[in-house]
């Protein structure tokens, strides 16, 4: 559950602005699982899991707090995944870690690249477990992925960061 995690996690999906609001609910029905839709001047919090609204980016500021933002679409998507990992990476340089899933754009394979010139870790899933492979078949030819592991060595390497171990 994502309350045995010490740290906040922040979650992009692309989704259309009038995408159903159902999806935190959903979400967040899974035991210990905190999800909510992340308003301007947020505060990350450890095991709260702030996702991106729909149409909007989430780009966190160097105080910590979360900003949303009307700036034109990144790699033609509002939210961006590149937005968040590359404002992250300018926030918490080194403390950063960056996961980038399944995907059919490039999307944050540029913010990636990002957390890595900053010292943060970026894990990109296995295109091979993934539905639409060609966001981290990208990532990982663009050299971005520090680590590429399939879903279940995903969570199981946060765990490990969790426990402190790097």
């Amino acid at each position: 559950t994502l309350s045995a995690y010490p740290f906040p996690i922040l979650l992009v999906l692309h989704r259309h602005k009038s995408s159903s609001p159902d999806l935190v609910k959903l979400m967040s029905r899974k035991e210990g699982v905190i999800v909510v839709e992340a308003e301007d001047g947020d505060e990350m919090k450890e095991g709260v899991m702030l996702l991106a609204p729909p149409d909007y980016h989430m780009v966190i500021n160097p105080d910590g707090l979360v900003s949303l933002s009307l700036e034109e679409p990144v790699n033609y998507a509002r939210p961006s995944i590149d937005v968040l990992f590359a404002s992250a990476a300018r926030a918490f340089g080194p403390r950063v870690v960056g996961v980038l899933f399944s995907g059919a754009s490039r999307d944050g394979v540029d913010g990636l690249k990002e957390i890595r010139a900053r010292g943060g870790v970026t894990i990109v899933q296995d295109p091979k477990t993934a539905e639409s492979p060609f966001m981290p078949q990208t990532a990982v030819q663009e050299e971005a992925a520090d680590l590429v592991l399939p879903p279940e060595g995903i969570v199981e390497k946060l765990k490990e960061f969790a426990g402190g171990g790097r």
